[in-house]
């Protein structure tokens, strides 16, 4: 296609700018996944005198779970080439799945942050 210049200009790629954007996620899992086990250490080295013991643990360990699938989901989606169109249909449905997983670790996060505020950090001085 012609740009506003009238200069031509190569198609997008959809196949480079997903798999681009895969491995983008799959490096932010990497990290999420590599911070959720620093914080279990630290939750297991407390000891189950902690308050939320048994929740946070369960918790980091459902977010973990989770991070897998969507691991196994973003490996399986940057192994198949999305310009064929006999892919894209089970690209997407696979794509839906592991945003949907992306945001289930998103909200599991969420809690494991403030259930673990208590002696950590800024609350840790403060008694209530």
């Amino acid at each position: 296609y012609f740009s506003d210049e009238g200069v031509s200009t190569p198609n997008l790629n959809m196949n480079l700018y997903a798999t681009k954007k895969t491995v983008a996620e799959g490096m932010l899992d990497i990290a999420l996944f590599l911070a959720n086990i620093t914080h279990m250490k630290t939750v297991i080295e407390q000891g189950a005198g902690y308050r939320y013991y048994a929740a946070v643990l369960t918790l980091i360990s459902f977010s973990l779970a989770l991070q897998i699938v969507a691991g196994v989901l973003i490996i399986i989606i940057a192994r198949r080439d999305l310009n064929e169109e006999a892919n894209q249909k089970r690209l997407d449905s696979l794509n839906n799945k592991a945003t949907l997983a992306i945001f289930l670790i998103f909200i599991t996060n969420i809690f494991i942050s403030v259930l673990g505020m208590e002696r950590t950090g800024l609350f840790a001085r403060m008694h209530f």
